[in-house]
């Protein structure tokens, strides 16, 4: 493996962990990822509280992420024409707002199936926003050398996050279920506090945020240009920059084949063919979950730790997760999806930390809020549509052939981005190595 430095004894999270500007970010981004944790379990637990029909909760999670895969792009163009910092405390201190509405509603009891409509599209729509100025908040707080173990901390921390926070949520809901609550709502008063203490965790980190000392920036979006305007203009960006346009189109590609009809494939083996049914999916996803926490975490604390291109990389780890998918629809144990399933989260947890690195220093600061708005618009906007068509094609096919399908889209991906794209060749970026207390 190449020395990642031309200092390579100096350790990077030394200088990360003595940067202001991180330690700000690592605390309120803990606070808000925590939080978000007790909306993701407590907003469906609601719905079902006041309607039993899936088709409510269906329709309530898409009103949640449509708007968020509709105006993600004009999001990028709001902070690259602003400032991310501006836009991302404005997104926090309307997610707040409606959270705390939402609390009020539902510990008064006059919480109703449109409100939660209309307070679910409005945070969605305000993700929208939030995504792209977040992930392009810190190459403009830190050293670009500092970007990969940052990156990495960051993303672990997410994941940590989304393994103790249902957790944490499902036992306050639940605690407040069995106490003194004699509510017509069993439960009301543990939802009020859950939805309250993610409105909580926004103010907070809103105020973390305010800490934060964005490094000189380059000229912002001139006036004169619409949003649509930008818009146009990172597309066409990211489209001349041929190993950003190779690698777009190759996650795109992966995103519609592999992780879209995975997301349908895996619950449905789970209730099939695992004896501990809901159990055994948990058990999986949460294996995976800490593989991809421990390699986040990896990437984070040893970025030297790397192959010969990001690129290979990429294309290395995709083959083995090809060749994991393919016997994957015929386990019957739980123990054995898991054993599968947590080195592949090590791997993607470590080529995630790397890639979004790697865009992070590629592209220009001032393109920078758009240009990852596009990369995760491929994802919000791709994966859904891939699931929907996954869902039906399980009507007609076994969940061990679409398992199976997914591995060789997978592989055949690998090897058309092998041979018709310069993918392989996409080098990772080195930036020089920050003096400590940068």
């Amino acid at each position: 493996m190449p020395r990642a430095t031309s200092r390579p004894r100096r350790r990077p999270t030394r200088a990360l962990f003595a940067n202001a500007n991180f330690r700000w970010l690592l605390g309120g981004g803990f606070l808000s990822m925590l939080g978000d944790q007790f909306t993701l379990l407590a907003l469906p637990w609601l719905v079902l509280q006041l309607s039993s029909d899936p088709l409510v909760l269906g329709t309530v999670l898409a009103l949640a992420s449509l708007p968020r895969a509709v105006f993600i792009l004009v999001g990028g163009a709001i902070v690259d024409r602003y400032s991310s910092q501006t836009v991302l405390q404005l997104s926090k201190w309307a997610n707040a707002l409606l959270l705390g509405a939402l609390a009020a509603m539902v510990a008064s009891g006059t919480v109703s199936l449109q409100a939660v409509y209309a307070i679910s599209l409005l945070i969605g729509l305000a993700t929208a926003f939030s995504y792209p100025a977040g992930s392009s908040i810190l190459p403009q707080a830190l050293p670009p050398a500092l970007l990969q173990p940052a990156n990495g901390l960051l993303m672990a921390l997410r994941q940590l996050s989304a393994l103790l926070g249902p957790v944490t949520a499902g036992l306050l809901i639940a605690g407040q279920a069995s106490g003194l609550d004699t509510s017509e709502a069993p439960g009301r008063s543990g939802l009020a506090w859950a939805f309250a203490l993610d409105a909580l965790s926004f103010v907070l980190s809103s105020w973390t945020l305010s800490r934060v000392r964005l490094l000189p920036r380059t000229a912002p979006l001139a006036d004169a240009q619409s949003v649509l305007q930008a818009v146009a203009e990172a597309l066409r960006w990211c489209w001349r920059d041929v190993e950003l346009r190779s690698l777009c189109l190759y996650f795109a590609a992966v995103s519609f084949f592999v992780a879209g009809p995975l997301q349908v494939a895996l619950p449905v083996l789970a209730k099939n063919q695992l004896p501990e049914g809901a159990a055994g999916l948990g058990l999986l996803l949460t294996v995976h979950g800490v593989g991809s926490l421990i390699g986040m975490a990896i990437a984070g604390l040893r970025p030297s730790w790397r192959l010969s291109t990001l690129g290979g990389t990429v294309l290395l780890i995709d083959t083995v997760a090809a060749l994991v998918f393919m016997p994957f629809g015929h386990i019957h144990a739980s123990w054995q999806g898991a054993a599968l399933l947590l080195p592949l989260g090590v791997l993607g947890g470590l080529v995630q930390v790397a890639v979004f690195s790697w865009m992070q220093q590629r592209v220009p600061p001032a393109m920078l809020g758009r240009a990852m708005s596009v990369f995760m618009f491929i994802f919000m906007g791709v994966a859904p549509l891939a699931a929907a068509l996954a869902g039906a094609a399980l009507r007609v096919l076994a969940v061990a052939d679409l398992f199976t399908a997914a591995g060789v889209c997978l592989l055949l991906i690998v090897l058309l981005g092998l041979w018709l794209t310069p993918i392989r060749r996409i080098a990772y970026l080195v930036p020089a190595v920050p003096r400590a207390g940068a």
